[in-house]
């Protein structure tokens, strides 16, 4: 159970940031006493992992908060946030799972399975972020960028901690994330309908076929 929502917070926490899930597990367990890697994993936990892992995140936490540069960004981590999401998932869920406050495993045996919901998991929250980070940008002309990127970053190692450290917390960040995107995907929605409807009251008279006709008849 506690594997189960471990490795569903991580893979979350993935969909905002692609390496501060895998950079917190691999500190963890290499510093601490708090996580231990099974078998086939504990490379996250190496030196050479830890620091191309603080690379990747210092370039992603700089991209991320440029607009229209983060929208690039957005399309870039399409693969690698799912990948990142299935290796946490996958690395907390395995038959000899890790060790954060239970030692009982949840899965046993194929080990795929667990990788692909991380992906799933992970590629859902992506998409979210994605879609609702252009029209944030429109909206504020472009300010909106570096306060949202924070806050998806704090966001992404606060959900990281839970699931690691108090697993049963991890549904109730996900229910408050969930409510957040929803809130910002109606936004989205209200912008673009919005949007659309001054574009129409804009329009000129000559491209309405009819109203064009109506003047030559008039004529």
């Amino acid at each position: 159970m506690f594997e189960l929502l471990t490795g569903t917070g991580l893979a979350a926490s993935s969909g905002l940031n692609a390496y501060i899930p895998l950079l917190t597990l691999g500190v963890l367990s290499r510093y601490t006493d708090t996580v231990s890697l099974p078998t086939g994993w504990q490379w996250l936990d190496s030196g050479w992992a830890l620091l191309i892992l603080a690379a990747l995140l210092a370039v992603e936490m700089v991209a991320d908060k440029v607009p229209v540069v983060d929208s690039l960004n957005d399309v870039l981590q399409t693969v690698v946030r799912p990948t990142s999401g299935g290796l946490a998932f996958g690395a907390t869920a395995t038959s000899d799972a890790v060790t954060v406050s239970n030692p009982d495993s949840f899965v046993g045996g194929g080990q795929w399975v667990p990788i692909a919901v991380g992906v799933v998991l992970a590629l859902v929250v992506h998409a979210g972020k994605a879609t609702a980070r252009p029209a944030l940008n429109t909206a504020s002309g472009g300010f909106a960028a570096p306060v949202v990127s924070v806050v998806e970053d704090v966001a992404s190692f606060g959900l990281s901690l839970l699931a690691l450290l108090a697993p049963l917390l991890v549904v109730v960040a996900l229910a408050a994330m969930a409510a957040v995107f929803w809130r910002a995907i109606r936004k989205v929605r209200a912008l673009r309908r919005r949007k659309a409807e001054r574009r129409a009251r804009n329009r000129p008279l000559s491209a309405d076929p009819s109203a064009a006709m109506h003047t030559q008849n008039s004529l």
